[in-house]
């Protein structure tokens, strides 16, 4: 479904992905572990055509999407979660959920649907539809934000960090939705630094370390990995 092709990326004179390559299938979660500033979320934001690769190419469903805009890579069918949710807090939750509907605007019946989708995905949500974003919990965001992304139906799916400054609780109900969203047929890229959590609900992982992919395989295969269990998941070495 998606591939990338031996991308670089540079903020200025920085190169900070470097030579990259990986892909997706259909029907996949796959996850990018890697310390802070390895350059996880720029990955992401070059795939959603917020940044552009000086080298390399990212061919999704066989069509090279590495200069278009990204209005026009939402509407090929990826859309992303960024970090931090970023939800609109003067907005009540419906009306986060309708932003998320803006490409498909125009058909006020299809992004009511979507919007009843998202209801019996996240009955959380329903409850609080006429409460204004900002004063949800985080978890609650978290949902929105992931729900939000799900509005226009799309076929691939990026998750940036979305444990990022949550409580344990909140955490574990994150991955359970990450989980649900795969089971229902959702492709999945996740970024993320709880490793452990993340592993358990992918197919397959990579692991980047300044700006380059250093190992790679199945989650449980990365799990297992020596180097990964002493740096990414607190267990030492015997």
């Amino acid at each position: 479904m998606l591939e990338i092709n031996n991308i670089r990326v540079s903020y200025g004179k920085v190169e900070v992905i470097k030579d990259v390559s990986f892909h997706i299938e259909k029907g996949e979660v796959v996850v990018i572990i890697g310390a802070n500033g390895a350059g996880k979320t720029t990955i992401m934001r070059t795939i959603t055509g917020l940044m552009k690769p000086s080298i390399g190419s990212i061919v999704f469903k066989g069509q090279d999407i590495s200069k278009i805009s990204a209005e026009r890579i939402v509407a090929a069918g990826i859309t992303m979660c960024p970090e931090g949710r970023q939800v609109f807090p003067q907005h009540t939750v419906s009306q986060n959920l309708k932003l998320g509907a803006y490409l498909i605007r125009h058909n006020r019946k299809l992004v009511q649907e979507r919007m009843e989708k998202m209801y019996e995905l996240f009955p959380i949500l329903k409850e609080r539809q006429q409460q204004l974003a900002g004063t949800l919990s985080g978890g609650e965001q978290q949902m929105l934000a992931i729900a939000r992304a799900m509005m226009v139906d799309p076929e691939l799916l990026l998750l940036d960090e979305p444990s990022a400054g949550l409580a344990p609780i909140y955490v574990k109900n994150t991955f359970d939705m990450i989980k649900k969203l795969s089971e229902r047929g959702t492709t999945i890229l996740l970024v993320e630094q709880m490793a452990k959590m993340a592993l358990g609900v992918a197919d397959r992982a990579y692991v980047l370390e300044t700006g380059r992919i250093v190992i790679s395989g199945s989650a449980q295969e990365i799990m297992h990995d020596p180097r990964v269990e002493e740096s990414y998941l607190g267990q030492k070495k015997s």
